[in-house]
């Protein structure tokens, strides 16, 4: 698939949904951002993501990684140390093809989201075969899946990918619970619309703030979160009212898109981007 061929889930080319989209669009990159320097303590952020400084040498050793991996597992496909060791060197392979603007802005090439999308297959596979998930590769999946969610085609893969984050966030979370594990807990579970467990892991990061004045910056800093939340959702029941509108009005059978087939990237912003932040 060309790069001009995939589709953004945010196009801010304009018009009044752009305007509302390109808030949540940037919401998003701060949660990206967050999830990058949010590390909870204990971890090493080398081990979370690999230097994406060149996109050959690096991808093709992970790449050689992970086959030598899938060859051990064919005898024992459920083993949960071959999984997780997939899993990384997949997420590895992907982050050695993202590219890097001047500017530090990481563009993620249709082959890094290839290579995420297999990540977040193995660690789906990890995840039935282990009792016991690793906290360190839950949080590398929570920013791998946050990515995945920018580039999602339609409201439904958005969802299951941040679904996907907050899941692997709460391993984080219950393993090595702090300030910063919570907070950016809460701040994924926002956008799911699951409110009650967004304010329930802002009041568990409040438990464990040093003060007054850290406990008031965490609302400060989930404050507006919570509103561009709330723009989301609202954005996407506006957009499954049209899609049943002109479904229902006979529209649908004329080229539109059903609720079930909407895709924010063609359908409410007229047309996607190219692949890349």
């Amino acid at each position: 698939m060309a790069k001009d061929e995939h589709k953004m889930l945010f196009d801010l080319r304009g018009g009044r949904r752009g305007a509302v989209v390109k808030v949540v669009y940037a919401l998003l990159a701060v949660l990206m951002g967050l999830s990058l320097f949010l590390v909870i303590g204990g971890f090493n952020l080398a081990e979370l993501f690999s230097s994406n400084s060149s996109t050959g040498e690096a991808a093709k050793t992970y790449e050689e990684q992970a086959a030598r991996i899938e060859t051990k597992l064919r005898k024992d496909p459920e083993d949960p140390n071959l999984l997780l060791s997939l899993t990384r060197a997949q997420v590895n392979s992907g982050n050695a093809q993202v590219t890097v603007q001047a500017n530090g802005t990481r563009e993620l090439t249709t082959e890094a989201l290839q290579e995420y999308q297999k990540a977040n297959q193995s660690w789906s596979e990890y995840l039935k075969a282990t009792d016991e998930p690793n906290p360190a590769i839950a949080q590398l999946m929570a920013q791998t899946l946050l990515q995945m969610a920018e580039y999602s085609r339609g409201y439904a893969e958005v969802d299951n990918n941040l679904k996907g984050a907050v899941e692997a966030q709460t391993i984080v979370a219950e393993e090595r619970p702090s300030v910063n594990s919570l907070t950016t807990l809460a701040y994924y579970t926002y956008f799911t619309g699951d409110f009650a467990a967004a304010e329930k892991a802002k009041a568990e990061a409040k438990k464990l703030a040093n003060g007054k004045t850290e406990e008031e910056a965490i609302d400060q800093q989930l404050a507006p979160v919570k509103k561009q939340a709330n723009t989301y959702i609202a954005g996407k029941k506006q957009a499954e009212k049209e899609a049943k509108a002109a479904q229902k009005s006979g529209q649908a059978g004329q080229g539109q898109p059903t609720p079930e087939t909407i895709e924010p990237g063609s359908s409410l912003f007229g047309g996607g981007g190219s692949l890349g932040e």
